[in-house]
């Protein structure tokens, strides 16, 4: 089983996303997913966490991700308020929504990095709400380009299931074109 988690804002996605990516595993094939959103009193901009789990046998846990394979990071400015190295198990992934080169994002210890700058992609391809651009939907690109764990075809089969066909199009352009511009650099020995 592959346990994710995503530390975001509140108004960031990051819930949203996280299901995205569970029915884009379904759609993969794996018997096994869930997503489960962090609720409390956050506002928008306090930090959040909601968690995915994927696994090739059904699940019957649909608790929050403790310690996660895989951490994807929405805003990079949680890395110093989130102990996100603390919350992905030595070996795992850390993916991040950042200008920075891997090795330039701060991530210390036995982790695989993989950067993408998703906010850039957004602005460019105009994916915004109310002016602010929509960054969880390029990140599931950057999971896909960094993990291999699922396919673009599959994401954007499950963004043409939760959104009108041209927002599943506007959506799924900055999908691909996050894939595209992920780099990831291999440090992890796990």
């Amino acid at each position: 089983m592959k346990e994710i988690i995503w530390f975001g804002r509140g108004g960031q996605g990051a819930v949203v996303a996280a299901q995205i990516l569970a029915e884009s595993a379904y759609l993969e094939g794996f018997k096994g997913v869930t997503s489960a959103p962090t609720f409390g009193p956050e506002r928008r901009g306090a930090p959040v966490t909601a968690s995915t789990r994927i696994s090739e046998e059904p699940i019957r846990m649909f608790s929050q991700v403790e310690t996660a394979d895989i951490g994807i990071v929405l805003d990079e400015t949680l890395l110093g308020v989130v102990d996100v190295t603390g919350r992905v198990r030595k070996g795992g992934t850390i993916i991040i929504n950042t200008c920075s080169k891997p090795e330039e994002a701060g991530i210390e210890g036995d982790f695989d990095v993989a950067v993408v700058d998703a906010t850039g992609i957004a602005v460019k391809l105009r994916l915004t709400k109310e002016g602010a651009p929509l960054i969880n939907t390029p990140m599931l690109g950057a999971f896909a380009k960094a993990t291999g764990i699922v396919s673009l075809a599959n994401v954007e089969k499950a963004l043409r299931g939760k959104l009108p066909a041209a927002a599943a199009a506007q959506n799924f352009e900055t999908v691909r074109a996050a894939y595209e511009g992920t780099v990831v650099t291999r440090k992890a020995q796990g």
